[in-house]
């Protein structure tokens, strides 16, 4: 019902995610993102909280690779038949997993600071296309994102109809500088770069009303709270 990327940016230290779905509200439940950590992304029969957990074991000096926080992982998860995982650090070391309860055809790709994977997809072909459209693209990650969200879908995608999707990335502050979401739509990929293209010109006054509001643009701009 599902899939998506996550990816690092060793350029500029951003780390994020894109996913997609069937289900209402994907974004809630499935892609989790940490300044200086990495990406969760925790999806088919959905468990929340292995979300925050993989990043907190990512973060835990004990556990010197992603596959090693993913092992630890799945030890802790009784259900771990029914879920797939994907794992990725700030330095783009990378685990996944897929249960033998994983939904229609299910598949996973890796490459370089990018991983990919769905389940119940139209094709295995998705994650690749994913892996290989986000390699072979340059700019700011939350664009390469997005051509890899949508190279996936153009191969196939899922079994299904998708309507919801969401964005998310982190870097410097701690705090997501993009959180976009799309929780239910006939288009979902579309309206989020439609988003995405109305935010990023408000982007960085944002972050400079938190570090450094005497600086900040004035109020009464569109875009001001």
């Amino acid at each position: 019902m599902t899939f998506s990327v996550a990816a690092v940016c060793p350029d500029t230290g951003m780390v994020g995610s894109i996913i997609t779905s069937s289900s209402i509200c994907v974004a809630s439940r499935c892609a989790f993102v940490k300044s200086k950590v990495g990406v969760a992304l925790t999806q088919n029969i959905t468990n929340p909280e292995l979300g925050p957990r993989a990043l907190a074991l990512i973060q835990d000096n004990n556990y010197q690779t992603t596959q090693a926080a993913l092992d630890q992982l799945i030890k802790e998860e009784k259900h771990i038949e029914w879920r797939q995982l994907g794992l990725i650090s700030a330095n783009g070391d990378s685990a996944t997993f897929s249960g033998n309860e994983s939904l229609g055809i299910y598949s996973v790709a890796k490459g370089i600071n990018v991983i990919a994977m769905g389940n119940l997809l139209a094709t295995d072909a998705v994650p690749q296309a994913m892996v290989d459209a986000f390699e072979s693209s340059h700019g700011h990650l939350a664009d390469r994102l997005l051509i890899a969200l949508n190279a996936g879908l153009e191969v196939g995608g899922e079994m299904g109809p998708i309507q919801s999707a969401g964005l998310k990335v982190c870097a410097d502050p701690q705090w997501p500088i993009i959180d976009l979401r799309v929780d239910w739509h006939d288009e979902p990929i579309a309206e989020l770069k439609h988003l995405w293209h109305l935010y990023q010109p408000q982007m960085q006054a944002y972050i400079t009303r938190a570090k450094d509001p005497a600086n900040a643009e004035s109020y009464g701009v569109p875009g001001d709270e």
